[in-house]
């Protein structure tokens, strides 16, 4: 006895699998998007303004300037790491030598260096012009010689960063343009077939409602497995990645991991549902003789 065939059984798994390849490579987007936010905030909080003390301030004077420069906004608040650090001139001299194989010293007969307090700014405040306010405020202290931070280093970052941001934005657009476009054939192609058997439900006075039902269910959870398994692949890859690459488990946001999960899932539901009740609006209203 032949299968009986079911409302709406088209090629599934071909719907199935164009759905989750353009979903994975759209997650796969807004993986790159928060790791490199997060190696870009790495980044910025380990970039530190100098501030160099006159030679002539005694210890005292020191901690006066550390005490005021604590509570200002811009320094870093952080529980992980010391948004404030005293280098002495000694230590600077050390890790200068050992940077550069080259004892001054030698030559010189002294250290020309100076005490320091290396100051860790908050991501916020991480703007040329931001920057260049702080310098300016902190050389009003007294005892305070010099402010020193790596110039137009800001707004270099900030600028690669946004055009890494728009490629990516602008690929994860382009695929979603692509799934919506492909899915979309491929559904019209399946209903096509079911064109006749919709026609009869309506001849035997079926409703709209009556007839999606089954059509948008099974599209929604097409969309919903395609997003499962672009979901599950997204998970495998950044795992062996974690796993493999040195370093990326300190880029790792789990939080922000399972919200794109969930919204690859969601769109994936989404697009499925979306691209059913279009394909089947237009057979709906289709008359007889444009159904041959």
């Amino acid at each position: 006895m032949p299968k009986k065939k079911k409302i709406g059984s088209y090629p599934n798994a071909m719907i199935v699998m164009s759905l989750t390849a353009a979903l994975f490579l759209i997650g796969f987007c807004g993986l790159l998007v928060i790791q490199s936010k997060k190696l870009v905030s790495i980044i910025r909080e380990n970039i530190e303004v100098r501030v160099f003390i006159d030679k002539e301030v005694s210890k005292a004077g020191q901690d006066s300037i550390r005490t005021k420069i604590a509570p200002q906004t811009f320094v870093l608040k952080s529980t992980k790491v010391a948004p404030i650090t005293f280098v002495s001139k000694e230590e600077a001299a050390k890790e200068f030598i050992e940077g550069t194989k080259e004892d001054f010293t030698t030559l010189l007969g002294e250290n020309p260096l100076r005490d320091s307090y290396r100051i860790k700014i908050g991501e916020e405040y991480f703007e040329e012009s931001k920057l260049k306010a702080i310098k300016a405020d902190l050389e009003t202290i007294p005892g305070v010689y010099e402010v020193v931070y790596q110039e137009d280093l800001a707004d270099n970052i900030n600028r690669n960063v946004s055009k890494i941001y728009t490629i990516l934005a602008s690929f994860a657009l382009i695929m979603l343009v692509i799934i919506v476009l492909l899915v979309n054939n491929t559904i019209k192609l399946a209903i096509y077939s079911q064109r006749f058997l919709i026609r009869s439900m309506q001849l035997v006075g079926a409703t709209d409602g009556f007839i999606q039902k089954p059509y948008l269910f099974r599209g929604a959870m097409q969309g919903l497995v395609g997003g499962i398994l672009a979901a599950g692949l997204l998970l495998v890859l950044q795992q062996l990645a974690v796993n493999n690459i040195e370093g990326l488990a300190g880029l790792q946001e789990y939080d922000k991991l399972i919200i794109l999960v969930g919204v690859v899932m969601v769109l994936g539901l989404l697009v499925g549902l979306a691209s059913t009740y279009q394909s089947l609006t237009r057979y709906l209203k289709m008359s007889l003789d444009q159904l041959y």
